[in-house]
C-alpha cells in the first residue's frame, strides 16, 4: 500500500476553498498512485489556534463569541453535501482518505463542534466519522468530547487501518481498541509541530507492532483572514508561524522511516509492507499471544448520542 501525509495549509475559515483544496490534493495523490491519503487534524476548515494565545476563557467576551461563531460556520456536518463531494472525489480518483475536520452537530445540537476524523474508502465510500474522545486543555472551549461510535478499524486496500486525533493517541485504551480491531496501519492526525507528538508515534509502532503514520499541517498568521477578531493583536505580539509540519512514519520495529518533515509543504509518501507487521509480532503481539484476556477485559460503549432522537 502506498500511503501519503498531506502536509499542507487549509484555507483557514473558508470551507468551500478548503474542500476544493482537499479534492485537488486527492487528485494529486492519484497522480502519484497513492492508495491512502491522510490530512491533518481539523483540516476543514482549520485548527482553533487562537484559544491558547488569547484570553479564550474570559466569560462573555464578545470577540471570543464572534470567533467561535465564525469557526462554527466554517465547519461541516457529517451528512452534508460537502462530505459527499469529498466521498465522490475519493471514488473518482481511486484514493481512500482519512480527513480531520471540524464537525458541526446536527439537529438541535448545531451549536456544538466536534474534532472529527472522516474515513472514506475509494470503493466503498463513507466508512464513518470518529469524534475525538477528549479535547485537550484549551480545546475544550471549542470542541465537545466525542464517543466510541467509530472507534474501530477498516479494511482498506488489503490493510487494516485505524486512526486517532492528536492527544487521544496517548489514551492506552483507545489505542488498544484499535489494536483489537486487527490494526496494521495506525494514522495519527495532529494540527502541526512535531513536538506535540514526540514519543507517541514510535511508541505506538512498537506497542502495536504497526506502521505508524503521523500527519501534521502548516499554518502561519499570513493564512488567517484579516478580519478575524484576534489577527492584528496576535501579529502585534510577534506571532508568525503557528504550525511548521513534522509528519513522520515509523515502522513496526520502531525504526524511523521518515523523520519529522519540518517545513516541507506537499505530499509525503511511502509504500508500506504489511509483512513487516507480522514479522515483528513473533516476539510481541499485544492482542494475541502476549495478551491475557483471562485477566484483562476492555469494554467499549459504541453508542452515539443523537440529539435528533430527543424529539419524536
Amino acid at each position: 500500500m502506498k500511503i501519503a501525509a498531506a502536509q499542507i495549509r487549509p484555507v483557514w475559515l473558508n470551507k468551500p476553498a478548503t474542500i476544493a483544496k482537499v479534492i485537488d490534493t486527492i487528485r494529486q495523490a492519484a497522480s502519484e498512485k497513492v492508495d491512502l491519503l491522510a490530512f491533518p487534524e481539523a483540516f476543514v476548515s482549520g485548527y482553533p489556534f487562537w484559544l491558547c494565545r488569547t484570553d479564550a476563557a474570559s466569560f462573555g467576551n464578545p470577540m471570543q463569541s464572534n470567533a467561535y461563531a465564525r469557526f462554527l460556520e466554517a465547519s461541516m456536518e457529517a451528512d452534508s453535501p460537502e462530505v459527499q463531494q469529498i466521498v465522490e472525489a475519493a471514488r473518482d480518483y481511486g484514493v481512500s482518505v482519512f480527513l480531520g475536520f471540524n464537525e458541526r452537530g446536527s439537529s438541535i445540537g448545531r451549536g456544538t463542534l466536534y474534532c472529527s476524523l472522516l474515513k472514506i474508502d475509494a470503493k466503498e465510500g463513507l466508512l464513518g466519522v470518529h469524534r475525538k474522545l477528549m479535547p485537550t486543555h484549551d480545546e475544550r472551549l471549542c470542541w465537545a468530547p466525542g464517543d466510541a461510535h467509530q472507534l474501530r478499524t477498516h479494511r482498506i486496500a488489503g490493510v487494516q487501518v485505524g486512526g486517532l486525533c492528536c492527544w487521544e493517541n496517548w489514551m492506552p485504551m483507545a489505542r488498544f481498541a484499535l489494536y483489537s480491531g486487527g490494526e496494521e496501519l495506525h494514522i495519527s492526525l495532529w494540527p502541526g509541530n512535531a513536538a506535540v507528538a514526540e514519543g507517541i508515534v514510535g511508541a505506538t509502532a512498537r506497542e502495536g507492532r504497526v506502521w505508524s503514520l503521523s500527519v501534521h499541517g502548516l499554518l502561519s498568521m499570513s493564512d488567517i483572514p484579516d478580519d478575524f477578531p484576534f489577527k492584528a493583536e496576535l501579529i502585534a505580539q510577534g506571532h508568525d508561524v503557528i504550525f511548521n509540519g513534522g509528519s513522520s512514519l515509523v515502522a513496526p520495529d520502531g525504526t524511523t522511516v521518515i523523520a519529522p518533515a519540518v517545513g516541507l509543504e506537499g505530499l509525503i509518501t511511502h509504500t508500506i509492507d504489511v509483512q513487516e507487521v507480522y514479522e515483528n509480532r513473533q516476539l510481541f503481539d499485544v492482542t494475541g499471544h502476549y495478551h491475557r484476556p483471562d485477566i484483562f477485559d476492555l469494554r467499549i460503549r459504541g453508542e452515539r448520542f443523537d440529539t435528533g432522537k430527543l424529539w419524536r
